[in-house]
């Protein structure tokens, strides 16, 4: 209750705060396509002295095209300018120091067709665009993105690293939040991310990055915000892609983007399929001590997993007239797997010499995902700038099913059958099912010079239930495992309310917020009876603090606070069960992580580059960590625990640089030290870790339709609590070629040319050792072919659509 009383409190303290700074005159405006009608995101304004022509500041416009220059009392000239375009003047503009606001008008740009068709390439959007508090990758902008699928283009992000499992990590943090269109998706998949490796590339307009989320955002994920836009179109009359794409090793694909505007109706809708193969290996060495004698196995595993999936997205838009929307969508996804793992084990006793036993263990499992989800979205614009209210309401119904036949089969060192000992047959299936409804009000309105206050409401009901079921033969019967077999239910509430207010006074900018959630969380063991139920109450401020200097420099100083709840399956404690050798288990009793993250960063652009800086630090109490159990008979578990703390500094540095018309440089470079302290029924987990990785891409356009693009990744090795994890390296090529007078485009990638991309670990107990590597996939090579309707326009309008629109998220988290 104090805590809501202090929150309360400082709403109203931030909703009504007096202005005492002297307030300058804002020139306003907005930036369109004459031909198109359509807003010009991204397109240069300057304000120009009548005098003599000279530069006194500028800026770009936002999504929308609508621009803002704060003016000094004066006579000028505005001017705006995109490439490809003809650049327009408006003038002149006489400010008397009397006047809050003066607004410029329209400026609508012609295409410069001389201009055009020299530049079809370079008109594009940047491959990485950059501002202060967060990172937009345009996936269309990328070739090693053709023929893809969600989890590939993450890996390309910058800030972002995915390891060979599929977990996303952002600036070396694994708490980090995915959502899809602005939203949580269950095409993420169910407690984890194993559904973004059936969503295509091809269906995913662009991918944004927030390094320190503001109140706006929901308090989840203590790294930072990941939002992955889907397509989606506006344009007046039938406008649409196709996409084909095969592959070596099975890497086939189709996909259709299409929409189709008329008078109020727009009807947009995607659907893609894939069937892939994906080939693995992996080895892995462990020695452990029992009664002073060592004890050494090792494992060697080739796994084929052969998978085809649906991705499909379909939906209209009802223009009530040019500021009310009322949108609905319905989202579907299907796939299904038969993954085959053959686990080979050789047990020594005393050294490798020492040959006891070998065994073969199979798994032969079938797994199918489908996922429904539909949503609602209403969207008023009132008058003036940034003046609107969205309603959101959203369903979701996912489920995934696995079915394993396993048999294990036992052998003497020279590899012939032992007579007494029969072969192990079992099987095992689990049932997951999730439920989800969202609701969302938010409500934006402009105040003081240029300010704007926010507030809004999300309520988040979950429930997820499992049935796991673990079965041996004997006898020609086939009975249940205790211990393995369980029924286990998850129900997550949240309910957050939140407030945020900004202003701008000449060069300087701020933004308070203050974001209450109340979560309520309850776990239910069926069989056993165990029920754990939680509830908590949290305040999650966030400030940040900006300035403009000249020359096109900004710095901004951010604070926020964040929250990681256990997901599902970190609270499930059923084993996993197609290694018997290593387990893993979830932990019931696992509590949350806090994080308290502060970061300065700078942006500088150039006439042919721009460089994001940023020095971050990170707190965080609770830090969950996977921790490694060995017993007497060699097996293992791994299951999370929560530690007590972790302390993260690091630097950053992104960029893009264009040294030459024909070639474009982009790159990542994150370096940081993390430490955690903390105990586990008294034994030290405490690690001091120093790592860092980057990624360096580079294209080169050959002549005038074809392009070639050439990307290096490397992350250094990193101590962990119980080991550490070795360096990982990678190599990516492409190939593009406009055809069919540009409506056509063929790419070819190379993924993993080296076909080094191998997690690589040591993780080390009081009792044991254990080194090995893995490999999810290997190297792959992929031949994509894209073909627009309306290519024309598109090529006019490149750089200046609205990428993904409802989907994207704006300066203020939209």
């Amino acid at each position: 209750m104090k805590e809501l009383i202090v929150g309360v409190s400082l709403l109203f303290f931030l909703c009504g705060g007096s202005y005492l700074v002297a307030q300058k005159t804002t020139i306003s405006g907005e930036v369109m396509d004459s031909n198109t009608d359509a807003p010009l995101a991204y397109a240069t304004v300057s304000l120009l002295s009548q005098v003599d022509s000279s530069l006194v500041t500028g800026g770009i416009t936002f999504e929308d095209g609508r621009f803002s220059l704060d003016a000094d009392p004066g006579v000028y000239v505005v001017k705006a300018g995109f490439v490809g375009f003809q650049a327009q003047y408006i003038g002149p503009i006489e400010v008397n120091g009397s006047q809050k606001e003066i607004n410029a008008g329209r400026f609508s740009l012609a295409v410069d067709a001389e201009v055009l068709d020299e530049i079809v390439v370079s008109t594009e959007r940047s491959q990485t665009e950059m501002a202060l508090d967060k990172r937009v990758f345009n996936v269309g902008k990328d070739l090693a993105s053709a023929g893809n699928s969600a989890v590939d283009i993450l890996d390309n992000v910058p800030s972002v690293a995915v390891d060979v499992e599929g977990n996303v990590t952002l600036r070396g943090s694994s708490g980090v939040r995915i959502l899809i269109d602005g939203k949580p998706s269950g095409l993420i998949g169910v407690g984890g991310t194993d559904g973004l490796r059936s969503l295509p590339a091809d269906l995913i307009e662009k991918v944004e990055v927030i390094t320190n989320p503001s109140a706006r955002y929901e308090a989840e994920g203590t790294a930072g915000v990941i939002n992955i836009v889907l397509k989606k179109d506006r344009r007046s009359g039938l406008n649409g892609s196709f996409d084909l794409s095969t592959g070596v090793p099975d890497n086939h694909g189709l996909t259709f983007n299409v929409n189709y505007r008329q008078n109020n109706f727009n009807f947009f809708g995607n659907v893609g399929g894939r069937l892939r193969t994906s080939p693995g290996v992996g080895s892995v060495i462990q020695e452990f001590l029992r009664n002073d004698s060592l004890f050494i196995y090792e494992q060697e595993r080739a796994s084929d997993r052969r998978s085809w999936s649906l991705s499909s997205r379909a939906g209209a838009e009802y223009f009530f007239n040019e500021n009310t929307t009322l949108t609905g969508s319905f989202q579907y996804r299907y796939s299904e797997s038969d993954n085959f793992t053959d686990l080979t084990y050789r047990d020594y006793v005393g050294s490798r010499e020492n040959l006891e036993q070998i065994s073969v263990r199979v798994d032969n499992e079938i797994e199918t995902d489908p996922t429904l989800e539909y949503s609602l979205t209403f969207r008023k614009e009132f008058q003036g700038k940034d003046h609107d209210l969205v309603a959101d309401l959203r369903w979701q119904d996912n489920s995934e099913r696995e079915q394993s036949d396993l048999v294990e089969a036992f052998y003497s060192p020279d590899f012939e059958t032992l007579p007494d000992l029969d072969d192990l047959v079992q099987r095992s299936d689990n049932q997951e099912g999730e439920r989800q409804l969202i609701t969302q009000l938010d409500y934006r309105k402009p105040i003081g010079n240029e300010g704007l206050f926010e507030v809004g409401y999300r309520g988040s009901f979950r429930l997820i239930q499992t049935d796991y079921l673990v079965e041996e033969i004997a006898n020609g019967a086939w009975f249940s495992l205790d211990g393995l077999s369980n029924n286990f239910n998850y129900e997550e509430d949240v309910l957050a309310a939140y407030s945020t207010v900004g202003d701008k006074y000449g060069n300087f900018s701020f933004q308070a917020g203050l974001r209450a959630e109340y979560s309520l969380i309850v776990t239910e063991l069926e069989q056993t009876l165990e029920r754990n139920e939680r509830d908590y109450l949290n305040l999650f401020p966030s400030v940040f603090l900006n300035y403009e200097f000249s020359g096109e420099n900004q710095v901004q100083l951010s604070y926020s606070r964040r929250i990681r709840r256990p997901r599902f399956r970190s609270l499930n404690p059923f084993f996993s069960f197609s290694d018997n050798r290593n387990f893993r288990s979830g932990n019931p009793n696992l509590n949350p992580e806090f994080t308290n993250s502060f970061e300065v960063s700078h942006l500088k652009f150039w006439e042919k580059g721009s460089l994001t800086s940023a020095v971050y630090y990170r707190e965080t109490d609770g830090v969950t960590e996977n921790i490694r159990e060995v017993f007497d008979d060699g097996t293992s578990v791994s299951f999370p625990v929560n530690l007590s703390t972790e302390r993260a500094v690091g630097i950053e540095f992104t960029y893009a640089y264009n040294p030459w018309e024909w070639m474009r440089l982009n790159g990542n470079a994150n370096f940081f030290r993390s430490k955690t302290k903390g105990n586990y029924q008294g034994q030290d987990f405490s690690a001091d870790a120093t790592s860092f990785f980057t990624r360096l891409t580079s294209r080169v356009e050959l002549n005038k339709k074809t392009d070639f693009q050439l990307r290096g990744n490397y992350s250094a090795p990193r101590a962990r609590p119980q080991g550490r994890t070795k360096s990982l390296y990678s190599i990516d090529l492409a190939f593009s070629r406009e055809i069919m007078n540009d409506h056509g485009m063929i790419t070819l990638n190379v993924r993993d040319l080296l076909n080094s991309r191998k997690r690589r670990y040591i993780t080390e107990g009081e009792n044991f050792y254990a080194e090995g590597e893995f490999q999810w996939r290997a190297r792959t090579i992929t031949l994509a072919f894209n073909y627009r309707l309306n290519a024309s326009d598109r090529q006019r309008n490149r750089g200046s659509r609205r990428g993904g629109e409802e989907g994207g998220l704006n300066d203020e988290g939209y």
